[in-house]
């Protein structure tokens, strides 16, 4: 590639980035990375042979920037990138809740902005980033930040406004499918199972069921009733998650999730 990327905070997510852009064909001499500790720099210079510099560095050499620092470090890293920092490069935000139009106030006018939502899975190269573009950004890129997260899994794009929404499903989705499995596991062994294979059984049955899911083009509601005998059990324990009220419950908490989402954006926090 000819052009240069920077990955601004490269914690375990930002990490996970810098091995999806390496994978995707990125040079790791065309690679700048900034840690806070001197220990972590080192560590990653001699895993990837990237060259780890300061932000005002990474800001003046870098085409790419991709800002994978926490929500509550970003207003202090644009004010530090700001003076170093021309509208010809773009720039990636894969923190949460945070807006194109706040970064794009304070950088230079015209800079182009690219909001990402990635998941967890990203560090086993099963994510899904969902991407929005600010009021500067082109197709190109769009494109070019499409690039980098498809090296980590799936990407999606979506005007921002649904950005929230997005990340109630699939920023924070993983989580809800650990709670699931965490209480069907406590299930299985009250069913009698150790817990061990507990997990094994229901971390395979999620597994078959996500690759079925994905694979098969059907919907989900053809494939449970696949699974529903007349009489059987599983009708028996579809009944009980109706009684108890579970999909009503999952619809509340995804709109707790959008919601909260929203909160952060507007500097609620």
């Amino acid at each position: 590639m000819s052009k240069t990327v920077a990955v601004l905070g490269t914690g375990k997510i930002g990490e996970a980035l810098l091995s999806g852009v390496i994978r995707g064909g990125w040079r790791p001499a065309d690679l700048l990375v900034t840690t806070r500790r001197s220990d972590r720099a080192a560590e990653l210079r001699d895993r990837y042979g990237v060259e780890a510099v300061s932000n005002a560095e990474a800001a003046k050499r870098a085409d790419i920037l991709i800002l994978a620092v926490k929500p509550q470090d970003m207003g202090r890293l644009l004010d530090e990138l700001a003076p170093h920092l021309t509208a010809d490069r773009l720039v990636v935000s894969a923190a949460a809740g945070i807006t194109t139009a706040f970064i794009e106030e304070r950088l230079s006018a015209g800079t182009p902005v690219v909001r990402v939502m990635p998941n967890t899975p990203v560090l086993v190269d099963e994510g899904m980033s969902v991407i929005s573009g600010g009021s500067h950004a082109t197709g190109e890129h769009l494109a070019a930040a499409e690039a980098i997260f498809k090296g980590v899994g799936k990407t999606l794009r979506v005007p921002e406004s649904q950005q929230d929404a997005a990340t109630a499903l699939s920023g924070s989705g993983p989580a809800y499918f650990y709670f699931l499995v965490e209480a069907m596991t406590d299930a299985g062994i009250l069913l009698g199972l150790p817990r061990a294979q507990a997990h094994d059984l229901i971390v395979q049955a999620a597994i078959g069921a996500a690759v079925m899911l994905r694979d098969s083009g059907e919907h989900p509601v053809k494939l449970r009733e696949a699974v529903t005998s007349p009489a059987g059990t599983t009708i028996s324990a579809i009944r009980e998650l109706e009684n108890h009220g579970v999909r009503a419950a999952l619809i509340a908490a995804l709109e707790a999730a959008r919601d909260r989402s929203r909160e952060l954006a507007s500097g609620n926090g």
